[in-house]
């Protein structure tokens, strides 16, 4: 039998906080930043023990993939379409990245997908609920 996948599954954005100070801190063009804000983006999860692949559909049909196995560094690819290498690590059952210029954790907190994004003391957290 598979061990429990935490992450595995469909979440749909329920809410965030501190977007546009986050956006503007990484410099986020506002064309890009106006697509984001309020966006019901689904994130889909496929685990198989450390190897992730993790989607974002946006509405429109724009999609982002990242594909990484914990502890090896991997291609990725920020919310701003920036190609860029990261080891994702396990701290506390928290997916942990650090990206060109924020860092990045995301858990399974109740059922819920957190993210939390943080760049130079703003702190950027969205909250996503599973649907599948």
């Amino acid at each position: 039998p598979k061990g429990t996948m935490a992450f595995a599954g469909k979440y749909e954005f329920e809410s965030d906080e501190n977007y546009d100070a986050f956006v503007q801190k990484i410099g986020l063009p506002s064309d890009k930043a106006e697509m984001g804000r309020n966006c019901k983006i689904v994130t889909e999860v496929v685990q198989n023990g450390n190897d992730f692949t993790w989607t974002q559909h946006f509405p429109g049909g724009r999609t982002t993939t990242n594909s990484f196995t914990v502890g090896t560094e991997a291609d990725m690819e920020t919310m701003g379409g920036k190609k860029f290498k990261a080891t994702v690590k396990m701290e506390d059952g928290k997916l942990v990245a650090d990206f060109p210029n924020y860092r990045h954790t995301a858990e399974i907190s109740g059922g819920k997908l957190v993210e939390i994004s943080t760049s130079s003391g703003v702190v950027y957290k969205r909250t996503s609920k599973k649907i599948a």
